[in-house]
């Protein structure tokens, strides 16, 4: 992986405010306008990613990837909504998305946070750690396909028994 970005001369960086409309239109390539109908996108309504702990690959000053962190809470438990994830076409398959991961959940530990979770695909993600949260314990403002929802420890023990609806963080 490590040899694939060093060919890219990529930097990796927290995402700037300037960056939004270009993470926009990667996100509306990656995901189409389907994206506005999924559960995921009604927590993001109501809660704003953390610009500090989500970040971005940029090749030659533009934006080719990123990764969005949003505090939100799963009943009291807080924890991050990891989410949306996604790179340019054309740079896919080079371990962008890993290295962006990796980043996002070493901001996530400096900054004191204790869990992250996401609705995702488990062949991706569960390499990286990431768990399946027991079906039923996890309520999102919409449907979802509960196998699909994961987690990842920062601390151990924060997702233990962690239930209820994902809202945002008072």
């Amino acid at each position: 992986m490590l040899s694939l970005l060093q060919d890219l001369d990529l930097a990796f960086e927290a995402e700037q405010f300037a960056h939004a409309n270009t993470i926009e239109a990667i996100n509306a390539e990656a995901f189409g306008p389907g994206r506005f109908t999924r559960a995921a996108e009604r927590v993001r309504e109501h809660s704003s990613h953390d610009l500090a702990l989500s970040r971005v690959a940029v090749l030659r000053g533009e934006v080719v990837g990123s990764v969005r962190l949003t505090p939100v809470r799963i009943g009291e438990c807080p924890v991050l909504m990891l989410g949306p994830l996604a790179v340019r076409p054309a740079f896919k398959k080079r371990g962008i998305g890993r290295m962006l991961l990796a980043l996002s959940v070493d901001a996530a530990r400096a900054a004191g946070e204790q869990a992250i979770f996401l609705v995702g695909d488990r062949a991706y993600y569960m390499p990286l750690g990431y768990q399946p949260l027991p079906v039923g314990s996890v309520t999102m403002p919409g449907p979802v396909d509960e196998t699909r929802l994961l987690g990842l420890e920062l601390v151990s023990g924060a997702l233990d028994g962690v239930s209820g609806l994902v809202l945002p963080r008072r």
